[in-house]
């Protein structure tokens, strides 16, 4: 492996470093499951805006966590285009272009578990590759904290049965001109 393919696979450094990245993760997901909740409620679908809601704000708790790890040093400030994510984006990031208007509850909980399951996967392998031992052992706490949104995302998705085909049509489309 060269040194430019190791950098890309593990971009963190330095605590410092580490503790940008992690909060840019939970900064991330609260803002896409913000959009998310707004997103249900124009589409009358209050039980999931409310999921996606509670999901906000365990997301926004851990970044404001992050910060006060960070002390008085603060996190260093990174610019968008500065983070070196494998897929473009964070790895907790949920792809707005897989929502639907008409998704369940089921629907909603499957992108939330897949992206809990990039961020543990993401910080796992930071605990195993950084240089840094303070970092290893960091990266480890927040892989742990991971597998604990897996857990409870994957207690919510009992909640609900898969979707019967046919869940997305829609008889009475929007209507607008090409």
């Amino acid at each position: 492996m060269t040194e430019e393919t190791k950098a890309a696979k593990n971009p963190v450094e330095d605590m410092a470093t580490m503790l940008a990245y992690a909060h840019r993760i939970e900064v991330e997901a609260a803002e896409r499951y913000a959009i998310l909740a707004d997103q249900m409620e124009i589409a009358n679908n209050t039980e999931l805006a409310a999921l996606f809601r509670k999901m906000e704000k365990v997301e926004g708790k851990h970044a404001d966590h992050i910060i006060e790890k960070a002390g008085p040093e603060g996190i260093p400030q990174f610019g968008p285009l500065d983070y070196r994510w494998e897929e473009g984006e964070g790895p907790e990031t949920l792809d707005l272009t897989d929502i639907h208007y008409k998704m369940t509850a089921w629907h909603a909980l499957q992108l939330a578990l897949a992206a809990e399951k990039r961020a543990y996967t993401f910080f796992a392998r930071l605990a195993k590759e950084a240089y840094d031992k303070d970092v290893q052992a960091l990266a480890r706490e927040f892989a742990e904290e991971e597998e604990e949104h897996i857990e409870f995302v994957m207690k919510e998705i009992k909640k609900y049965s898969a979707p019967e085909a046919g869940w997305d049509e829609d008889l009475d489309p929007p209507n607008h001109p090409d």
